[in-house]
């Protein structure tokens, strides 16, 4: 059970580089932030959990989106499906083995805008200690002042990776035919994002 997660991520922090708008630099807030992840159950329901310490930043020059460099890290330990055995089945080396490879990272190498709202991030997932490439949909706010004289962006970042692809592979044959986890994980993050410095005019 991999959630991805973006990062995984936090990669949905990418969305915020299409803005040409903004400061230079805009850190997550996570407690205001959720990486969250879901996958199929016994092929009948669908297991949602998050990752609960992470970090995540959005760097790059507001002229140029396309330039923006975008970094995430996620505390593997940090793993919560709201069942404490599950959990602590999660972090051994059935799944993410969190004593070897402690954090998931996402990386990004490209930023697309579709639209005044909308993006597309393509960037460097490593996860169980193996990288490959992942895409997100990002929907994405407008900056908004807050009381405190910071600026917060908001953003919704959606995925989907197969877990197997990360040497992430324990599973059980059901009698009736399927698997006790399935093999694709849905990535969703729901991040929020503030600078210190105004947005640009």
């Amino acid at each position: 059970m991999k959630k991805s997660l973006l990062p995984v991520a936090l990669a949905t922090v990418l969305g915020i580089a299409s803005l040409p708008a903004l400061a230079e630099t805009w850190n997550v807030d996570p407690a205001h932030s959720t990486v969250g992840f879901s996958v199929r159950h016994m092929m009948v329901s669908n297991v949602k959990g998050s990752f609960g310490k992470f970090t995540a930043s959005v760097d790059g020059n507001p002229a140029d989106p396309a330039s923006a460099k975008i970094s995430a890290k996620i505390e593997i330990a940090s793993v919560d499906t709201r069942d404490a055995k599950r959990d602590d089945h999660l972090r051994s080396a059935d799944f993410f083995d969190a004593a070897k490879f402690p954090t998931m990272t996402f990386t990004s190498t490209k930023v697309e805008r579709v639209s005044a709202t909308t993006a597309k991030v393509t960037g460097d997932l490593t996860i169980h200690g193996v990288t490959k490439p992942v895409v997100l949909d990002v929907v994405y706010t407008e900056p908004v002042k807050t009381p405190w004289g910071t600026n917060v962006v908001g953003a919704t970042a959606t995925g989907k990776v197969n877990r197997k692809d990360f040497g992430v592979n324990w599973s059980k044959s059901l009698d009736g035919g399927g698997v006790v986890v399935g093999d694709d994980v849905t990535i969703q993050l729901e991040l929020e994002l503030g600078s210190k410095n105004a947005p640009a005019k």
